[in-house]
């Protein structure tokens, strides 16, 4: 058949060439069957814009299974002409191989554009080993801070070796970005590298990043992509989310980027959404603060899935590096903590709690409240509720009104330990782990009220809150509010749901009040890791668990300066409680904080509906795509195009059908004949249509009678 012979694999291999900015007619930068001086000939040779020979491709049929047996060939011509990289292809895969420094060649998602082919042959002529460039410790490693040398010198190891994917596990606050400019800068010296993509969970931790390699690396310009923006081929570090890159990076060769580091990501990006970081061929390093070990189980299935598909992504049993907590704070890098444990009665009821009819004021309730109330009750006299259900579908004012009084007296007056001796929580900043918005605002005013006496005049707020669900609930001025926190002395208190759980940096909290549960290890270290980073007047920080989160976790006396404390649950008298219906959310999506954007003032905007709906397709585009198996890169190339069109026409197009093929740009690629044959059959490629519009749609393709409008 046509389809299984090698012409055939050439003109795909053209085509492929060209999505790549190839100029196929040009023989200054391709040469095809190319005569070398023992008389055999080269499939083709890529040169450089003056002629130059880069990179030979051995082109096998399309049919051809084991493209590895093609290599020792390959390898001869690459050295009769003396270059460096040789591509093994068929139309159906590509393998890349730097035949001089690796042992087997390596799959890759696209031809190399000539420019980035031409990064990497001009940094290859001058390149040295990263041991001969010393680690700036005036970045990281300076001060005795040997863990951060130890990290780099393992990742340049390891690099040497041949190693193309490592793991760093890093405790929070011990400088993992530090530790990671401090690396990127020896690379860049030692000509190892030309271009990185550091990759970050939100924008607000972007700029931070920004703003830190901006001080570190001022020799390497930085940028921040954000949504809707495209590559600044000028800079040399890109620093942006998954959302900013998953509707554009298939528009770049697999050899943009020589590096990525992975900082604190979510794990869909080793699982659902890896897509983005296996299309380019860099080097990849994942940093966490999270322990990372194969077969543990951490309790919760997020966790567990983000271990396993960590671990699967970067092909480790463990990660290449480990600082743990336990190692910082004994070195002294971290600040040590105590913790308060104290309960209500009803958030000790770990069986749940009775609640009467007769307990409630029927008469101050709203029509919506009564009515679901109503409906609970039903003919009962009594419901029992649930305390992990508190603050999501039920609260209970006096609930929060007894654990602010409880912090307030405690930070007043301290409180015994175990042996009688008195100890007190440092006087200072401090962030309150909360729910919900609802919870957040609640718990504020309670805040700001009962340190009324503190604040130097009334309209001053000495708590304020911050929340982010990805939603209408945010607070709008949400940046505005932390940078307050962070830079000035009001507010004192800062109440947050989602916004300070994760990468948040002020070495001046001192204070930590959980008024939220989580199964999550992985969420409870990020959260316990805001008040670890040191400061001048802090000798220590202080845990107030009022959820009994430390103790599901197993906190023990390990990281305190004379133990966990605990004091038993006093017994209130409560005052007839109001209980109002909450949406019902046991476990907050951390995928969900991505969606966070900025404008260029920093303040915090969302995306239009038609923005919304062009990326939830985007995303969901190629989420549907990675799980496609066995698709020839030509089929692929098909795809994205039709993804882009997708997007464009977010607003208007509800499925997509062969008949869209009559439109541009698909006219100009040689319209549905073209497709159809990039596809094998008609049959073949209404199926793999009406299975994107299941994905992307939720419905799939139906026989379609009239023309659709055209996509632009």
């Amino acid at each position: 058949m046509l389809n299984n012979s090698e012409a055939f694999s050439r003109v795909v291999i053209d085509t492929q060439l060209t999505d790549q900015g190839w100029n196929i007619q040009d023989p200054n930068s391709i040469r095809y069957e190319y005569t070398l001086g023992d008389g055999t000939r080269a499939d083709y040779v890529l040169c450089d814009r003056h002629g130059r020979s880069m990179a030979v491709i051995e082109a096998k049929r399309f049919s051809t299974a084991g493209l590895n047996e093609a290599a020792d060939q390959a390898k001869g011509y690459a050295s009769q002409l003396n270059v460096p990289y040789i591509f093994l292809a068929n139309g159906r895969e590509i393998l890349f191989w730097e035949w001089e420094r690796e042992a087997f060649p390596r799959p890759v998602k696209t031809f190399f554009k000539q420019p980035d082919l031409e990064r990497r042959f001009a940094t290859r002529q001058v390149r040295q080993d990263p041991f001969s460039v010393p680690i700036d410790e005036r970045i990281a490693g300076g001060g005795e801070r040997d863990f951060q040398k130890d990290c780099t010198n393992t990742l340049c190891r390891e690099i040497e070796q041949g190693r193309r994917k490592l793991l760093v596990e890093m405790a929070t606050g011990t400088g993992k970005t530090r530790t990671a400019a401090a690396f990127i800068k020896r690379m860049f010296q030692a000509n190892a590298i030309t271009r990185v993509l550091f990759l970050v969970d939100r924008i607000p931790l972007a700029k931070q990043t920004e703003d830190a390699f901006a001080e570190h690396l001022p020799d390497y310009p930085c940028y921040v992509l954000r949504a809707g923006r495209r590559f600044q081929d000028e800079k040399q570090i890109t620093i942006t989310t998954l959302q900013s890159m998953i509707n554009i990076y298939g528009d770049y060769s697999s050899g943009y980027f020589d590096l990525i580091i992975s900082d604190e990501c979510h794990r869909s990006i080793y699982g659902k959404w890896s897509g983005v970081l296996k299309h380019f061929d860099g080097i990849q390093i994942g940093l966490t603060a999270t322990p990372c070990v194969a077969g543990e189980d951490l309790g919760d299935e997020e966790d567990n899935l983000f271990v396993r598909d960590t671990l699967r992504f970067f092909e480790v049993k463990n990660p290449t590096f480990v600082y743990k907590l336990k190692d910082a704070i004994r070195d002294g890098w971290l600040v040590p903590y105590q913790i308060y444990k104290a309960k209500t009665v009803k958030t000790a009821a770990e069986d749940g709690f009775t609640v009467k009819r007769n307990e409630l004021d029927w008469s101050n309730m709203d029509a919506g409240t009564k009515a679901e109330l109503e409906k609970l009750f039903a003919e009962k006299d009594s419901i029992m509720i649930d305390p992990s259900a508190l603050e999501r579908r039920f609260t209970i004012p006096e609930r929060n009104r007894a654990i602010v009084r409880e912090f307030r007296d405690v930070y007043d007056k301290g409180y015994l330990d175990a042996k009688g001796i008195l100890r007190k929580p440092l006087i200072g900043k401090s962030i309150v782990f909360a729910v919900t918005k609802r919870h957040a605002e609640t718990l504020a005013q309670m805040f700001d009220d009962v340190f009324m006496d503190q604040k130097p005049s009334p309209e001053v707020r000495y708590a304020d809150y911050v929340v982010s669900g990805m939603g209408k609930d945010d607070t709008v001025d949400g940046m505005s509010k932390i940078r307050r926190f962070k830079k000035e002395a009001w507010p004192k208190i800062l109440v947050s749901v989602n916004m300070l759980d994760t990468g948040f940096d002020c070495p001046e909290v001192v204070n930590l009040i959980f008024a939220r549960f989580t199964k999550s290890a992985i969420l409870y270290q990020q959260m316990r890791g805001r008040g670890t980073r040191k400061f001048p007047t802090k000798p220590i920080f202080t845990m107030f668990d009022f959820v009994g989160v430390c103790d599901y976790h197993g906190e023990d006396e390990d990281f305190g300066a004379g133990g966990v404390i605990t004091t038993k649950p006093k017994k209130k008298t409560y005052e007839s409680r109001r209980l109002l219906a909450l949406d019902i959310n046991d476990h907050i999506d951390p995928t969900t904080r991505e969606w966070i954007t900025l404008d260029e003032a920093g303040n915090m905007v969302f995306p239009e509906a038609s923005e919304q709906k062009a990326t939830e397709i985007g995303t969901s585009f190629e989420a549907w795509l990675l799980d496609q198996k066995g698709l020839t890169p030509s089929e692929e190339s098909w795809l994205r195009v039709i993804g882009n069109q997708l997007r464009a026409n977010a607003d208007t197009l509800e499925e997509f059908s062969l008949a869209h093929f009559a439109f541009p740009p698909f006219t100009l690629m040689g319209g549905v004949m073209q497709a159809t044959r990039i596809f094998g059959s008609e049959d073949r490629l209404e199926s793999v249509l009406t299975d994107l519009n299941e994905a992307v749609f939720k419905h799939p393709t139906e026989n379609q009678t009239e023309v659709p409008p055209p996509v632009h």
